[in-house]
């Protein structure tokens, strides 16, 4: 799968626009595949050339795809009865960036009645290089998917999300986390370092609490299934041995960088829950021993 690949589809109202478009593209650098209609095809029907493009996206053969005919909207219709496909229908420039950002989406519909090629040149550009934003946006995103699967039109089992950390002394971010990642699918399983791999990360004086308490404390949250204690400082080995659908991971690290840095394979999505700010084990501990060291002046001064 090239991030660079791009597939094209539509009707014959749309071939102009779809060919000026391929060509913008392809001087940029882009790998275009023109799914059709061509101009000898004649007059099409564009429930035909949307669905084969909207199923390659759906079954991950591309990461993007770019629709035209008339107006957008027939193709975006098309395109939303496929459960991975997430499809813009933009007229303007202010929607392309927020589809993007707030929805994640994966297809972009245009109208060659509606819309001038210079507009679509910019209105492509800023869909193709904004990002999703992550964050508040994953858990609305992943409940379009649920809708899908609450209509029995994607089946199988429910998706297993999978988290990991010390998990010490709890607090307020520990408990959003989880809360995000359950969310996301049906079963949360929780991955715990063992007190040997805590030690090796944090230091001899940690962890505050032993594996068992930590693991007891975890499994009294509604939002967690099941809690796993491994013994190593590194996830990846009991991600390949769980194999969950998602794996959520707190911080400021985009998705990409967290997958590369902890070697997640590329069919688990890898979710990002963004730091509470404020709120963190090494912060609530350092209060309290300061804590401490004021209640032991008070005994001095007094």
């Amino acid at each position: 799968m090239n991030e660079k690949s791009i597939v094209f589809a539509g009707d014959h109202n749309g071939l102009g626009l779809k060919s000026h478009l391929i060509k913008y593209l392809q001087d940029k650098g882009y790998d275009c595949i023109d799914l059709g209609p061509k101009e000898s095809d004649g007059k099409v029907d564009y429930p035909d050339y949307a669905g084969r493009a909207a199923q390659i996206i759906h079954n991950g053969g591309a990461l993007m795809g770019i629709l035209i005919c008339g107006t957008g909207q027939g193709c975006s219709i098309v395109a939303n009865k496929f459960p991975k496909v997430r499809a813009a229908l933009i007229h303007n420039l202010e929607s392309a960036p927020l589809s993007r950002e707030h929805n994640d989406s994966n297809m972009l519909c245009l109208g060659s009645w509606l819309t001038p090629p210079q507009r679509a040149e910019m209105i492509v550009d800023s869909f193709l290089e904004t990002k999703f934003g992550e964050g508040r946006h994953i858990p609305r995103v992943e409940k379009i998917e649920k809708v899908y699967s609450s209509t029995g039109e994607i089946g199988g089992r429910e998706k297993i999300v999978f988290t990991n950390g010390v998990f010490d002394v709890l607090h307020k971010g520990h408990v959003e986390l989880l809360r995000f990642a359950k969310e996301l699918g049906g079963k949360l399983v929780v991955g715990i370092n063992s007190d040997r791999a805590v030690k090796e990360l944090k230091g001899p004086d940690r962890p505050i609490n032993n594996e068992i308490d930590r693991k007891r404390m975890l499994e009294s949250i509604g939002d967690v299934d099941e809690v796993i204690i491994f013994d190593d400082v590194d996830s990846i080995g009991v991600i390949n041995q769980i194999m969950p659908d998602i794996v959520v991971k707190g911080g400021e690290w985009g998705a990409d960088e967290v997958r590369m840095r902890d070697r997640i394979p590329q069919n688990i999505d890898v979710k990002i829950f963004p730091m509470v700010k404020d709120y963190s084990t090494s912060s609530t501990l350092k209060k309290i021993k300061e804590g401490d060291t004021w209640e032991k002046k008070e005994e001095t001064l007094f």
